[in-house]
């Protein structure tokens, strides 16, 4: 399939300031469980889904946006409402999108959880997928 033919999903921040097209081609999907991901959603976990950092653009709401880290690793955010939309990774070439951000429906889903060494004590991981300490590659 090439890009021209590759479904677009729309997502948004709670508030609906900044909105972004991303397309329906993810390389991969899973539950992320590291300290930083708790933290920036407030959490037990992210789940998040991976895509060439190119495939994803802002539509609308860019003034809103707010980055926290540098041009080769950061989270954005909404500066209205505080939303976690994606975080740009890999030495800026991947963004792993907030899947609960997503308005339309991906098709792809979460097959691991990752970084389950770091994982909340308090949180229980019931759904029998694989479980890596770190990445799980």
């Amino acid at each position: 399939m090439s890009a021209k033919d590759c479904r677009s999903l729309a997502g948004q921040c709670l508030c609906g300031a900044v909105r972004y097209a991303v397309q329906d081609a993810f390389v991969y999907a899973v539950y992320c469980h590291c300290s930083r991901c708790r933290r920036t959603t407030g959490s037990a976990f992210k789940p998040l889904a991976g895509i060439e950092r190119g495939k994803l653009s802002i539509v609308e709401g860019e003034a809103d946006a707010t980055r926290f880290g540098d041009e080769q690793g950061y989270d954005l955010h909404c500066r209205r409402c505080g939303s976690l939309l994606y975080s740009v990774v890999r030495e800026g070439q991947f963004v792993h999108v907030a899947m609960g951000t997503l308005v339309d429906e991906p098709s792809i889903r979460p097959d691991k959880h990752i970084f389950v060494g770091s994982k909340a004590a308090w949180f229980t991981i019931t759904d029998g997928l694989p479980q890596f300490l770190e990445h799980g590659n």
